[in-house]
């Protein structure tokens, strides 16, 4: 008696014919939960330490600081940016040849960067996985993050093929518009927890990458395993922000659009592509003055979700995290918050 072979069963199989498959269990956003409160020992907002050390898997390097990160977008990610959230800045690349020679220009040039961001709106070609082979062979020693990407399987791919972080999210951005020309994404909070899980069984790492609206969300973030939270809406306005500043009627705007936006494409590429469609917006954000305010509120937030639930420091506030599901979050009648 003979018996099929595996490889006869993935034949049959790749040409049998699919059919549209639903997954039925639920998936959530930030807006879906709150965080219920637990007993406490902390007397003070001031106790709670959100500083964090992380060892990265591939190259070996450490980090320490308050891991939260602004967007690789021209309306967030200045230099200016930069100076009041962190001593540190990372090179960000597309995958094209042509990215690849500016990316060692930019390493060659600035050797004090040691972080690398290859970041591109679908993480799931097999292109984008092969190139970041090749950018962890050419730098062995420099810190990758790598994305976007919302599922378990794909994380676990990366970080094999050599990224330490890999950024999660695919159409939660404020000015992102994926998920209205595609129908494509995945609910943020469920993203995070299902990509840390899969991250942290290979001693990864991963960055929430947008849908967070207020601080509160960004507390979600960090419950969830988010190891670093990266905020875009949230630094748009400021004095450091880039974009255009329009004054009308007596008020202050700046411009704030998303990387796959009309305006960046015309900026950065000619124009949008016959093929493809525009998949960002541009909006006018009403004037914040300086960023540190809203870093302060960001962080001031955190500190008190963490004597919410009991965590001294911001490392433990995933473990002492249950998330309830709720209808509402707050009361809607001075807000325009749903």
């Amino acid at each position: 008696m003979t018996f099929p072979t595996f490889s006869s069963h993935i034949r049959r199989y790749a040409k049998a014919p699919t059919m549209p498959h639903i997954d039925n269990d639920v998936k959530l956003d930030f807006k879906d939960v709150l965080l219920r409160p637990k007993r406490s020992t902390l007397k003070s907002r001031s106790e709670v330490d959100l500083t964090r050390s992380f060892s990265f898997r591939n190259s070996k390097q450490m980090y320490t600081g308050i891991p939260i990160i602004a967007a690789n977008m021209d309306t967030v990610g200045t230099f200016e940016m930069a100076k009041v959230l962190s001593k540190h800045l990372a090179a960000s690349s597309g995958t094209s040849s042509s990215d690849f020679e500016q990316l060692e220009q930019i390493l060659e040039a600035i050797p004090q960067v040691k972080y690398i961001c290859l970041d591109v709106a679908n993480g799931y070609s097999e292109h984008f996985v092969e190139f970041v082979k090749d950018v962890r062979k050419r730098f062995p020693e420099h810190t990758i993050m790598a994305g976007n990407v919302v599922t378990g399987e794909m994380v676990e791919e990366l970080i094999l093929s050599g990224a330490d972080i890999i950024k999660v999210g695919i159409g939660p951005g404020s000015v992102c518009t994926t998920r209205k020309k595609t129908g494509v994404g995945y609910p943020q909070l469920s993203a995070v927890m299902e990509c840390a899980d899969a991250a942290h069984g290979l001693k990864g790492h991963i960055i929430s990458d947008g849908g967070c609206r207020c601080p509160g969300d960004v507390a979600k973030a960090f419950g969830a395993g988010a190891d670093f939270v990266m905020l875009g809406g949230m630094l748009a306005g400021h004095s450091e922000s880039g974009g255009e500043l329009i004054k009308r009627d007596g008020k202050k705007y700046k411009l704030f659009y998303g990387m796959s936006s009309e305006m960046a494409m015309k900026k950065y590429a000619g124009g949008v592509a016959e093929y493809r469609a525009s998949e960002g917006k541009t909006v006018e954000v009403p004037f914040k003055g300086d960023v540190e305010h809203t870093i302060r509120d960001v962080l001031g937030g955190i500190r008190s979700t963490c004597t919410y639930v009991g965590a001294a420091k911001l490392k433990e506030l995933s473990r002492r995290t249950t998330f309830i599901r709720v209808t509402q979050q707050v009361n809607p009648i001075f807000s325009d918050m749903t």
